[in-house]
């Protein structure tokens, strides 16, 4: 999993209250407490289901660990 902060998605570190906040540019767009929500979160802002893939690091750069890692 790359990290890339040009990724227009960041899915955060784990937060100490539980869950991973998920930004798309400077807007939180909800948190996320497993990959599942992740992929709902994406598809309410608007990203089709196809272009939607939790590995693709030109898509999303996760903070803290991979799509593995929620606590």
């Amino acid at each position: 999993m790359v990290e890339d902060a040009r990724a227009p998605v960041q899915v955060l570190a784990p937060s100490s209250e539980g869950g991973r906040p998920v930004v798309l540019g400077s807007v939180v767009l909800g948190v996320a407490y497993g990959p599942d929500d992740v992929v709902d979160i994406l598809r309410q802002a608007g990203i089709e289901d196809g272009a939607i893939a939790l590995d693709d690091g030109k898509l999303i750069a996760w903070q803290g660990g991979g799509p593995e890692v929620w606590d």
